[in-house]
């Protein structure tokens, strides 16, 4: 290729990394959150995540804020037409051996945070490559601040 050619190539390649990054930012730092479900509250235990991090989930799974959570009081439960003496039964334990454990997902989970870690380090790497390049440097802000305020506008559009 000839060098007029790399060096567009090279511009494109910036100013898409640029644009992006904000987004690769959030969404492998959303991710990472996300793996190891820091977003939930799993089977009614102690831990309640912080508004904060469901909000962000909520935006990185289904690209919109949490919708507000009216409390509504639980319905009554039907009465039953079953005598006091007749108690729910237990169900019967399962026939057979337990199942094997599968393979742990911990292994992958830190690959995946690693993953996010190096997106991260590397977005914000280029970001202060464009951000220091004298030539880019005007174009490289405006298209940084496009690449911030864009998924805003769609987020509340």
């Amino acid at each position: 290729m000839s060098p007029a050619t790399m060096r567009l190539l090279r511009q494109i390649h910036t100013y898409l990394g640029v644009f992006f990054a904000p987004a690769i930012i959030f969404f492998a730092f959303t991710g990472a959150l996300q793996t190891f479900s820091l977003h939930e509250n799993h089977g009614g235990g102690p831990y309640q995540p912080p508004a904060w991090i469901v909000t962000l989930a909520s935006v990185h799974k289904d690209q919109e804020l949490p919708k507000p959570k009216h409390h509504r009081p639980p319905p009554a439960a039907p009465k039953s037409e079953a005598k006091p003496d007749q108690s729910a039964k237990a169900e019967p334990a399962p026939e057979g051996p337990a199942p094997k454990p599968g393979p742990s997902p911990l292994p992958l989970k830190i690959f995946t945070l690693l993953l996010s870690i190096g997106l991260i380090t590397t977005a914000l790497v280029g970001l202060y490559i464009a951000m220091t390049n004298k030539a880019l440097q005007k174009t490289a802000v405006v298209v940084l601040a496009a690449g911030v305020l864009a998924p805003l506008i769609l987020l509340f559009v």
